[in-house]
């Protein structure tokens, strides 16, 4: 069973990475988080890895911190939640923001995340409010420092991929990305998430 792995990223797209460990290519699945936390291809990686087997299939799903990959394995111990489900829960909403609304309950919080309806929100606060790991006292992602139309494309094409519509994007990043000259991509990103949350 893999439980971490430390390569030469080799490619990486918004839900995926390719890691060269000594000579053998590991597709690892991956949240929107985790693609903006590795770096770009040639840079060494350090990834904890969630191994799901299949019958048909053995999937790898990789984060940069064991915090974040705890949070990954409690949320597919959920009935009804496979990994698919989970990794876009994690793509919606930062991983120590979802501990939080679980522990208070927050349904509504939840069910604006893509994919997630009232009654997988319901029963992901009823099973896990207890279970879940305490966030870590510090937690920020690596920064991330391109000029401001490259971060903005970054942001637009994330945002898409987790499911919202061209018009709001653009309204939102408009008015969030107004009067920052190099905005940091994983600041951007969460508070983006966080206005379109409340539209």
């Amino acid at each position: 069973m893999i439980a971490w792995l430390r390569g030469r990223l080799l490619e990486k797209q918004p839900t995926r990475l390719v890691l060269d460990v000594h000579g053998v290519g590991y597709d690892v699945a991956v949240p929107v988080s985790t693609f903006y936390a590795v770096g770009e291809p040639g840079d060494d990686v350090e990834l904890r890895i969630h191994t799901h087997v299949r019958e048909d299939a053995i999937a790898l799903f990789g984060f940069p911190t064991s915090f974040e990959l705890t949070v990954f394995e409690k949320l597919i111990a959920t009935s009804g939640i496979g990994p698919k489900l989970a990794l876009a829960v994690l793509s919606g909403i930062d991983a120590v923001d979802f501990v939080a609304a679980v522990q208070r309950g927050d349904v509504a919080r939840l069910t604006r995340i893509p994919g997630v309806g009232k009654r997988t929100a319901e029963r992901i606060c009823l099973e896990l409010k207890d279970k879940l790991p305490t966030a870590p006292a510090a937690h920020t992602a690596a920064p991330v420092t391109p000029e401001a139309d490259a971060v903005r494309d970054d942001l637009v094409s994330a945002l898409l991929n987790l499911g919202y519509h061209r018009s709001a994007v653009d309204k939102v990043l408009d008015k969030q990305l107004a009067s920052e000259e190099r905005p940091r991509f994983d600041v951007a990103l969460r508070a983006a998430l966080r206005e379109l949350a409340r539209a």
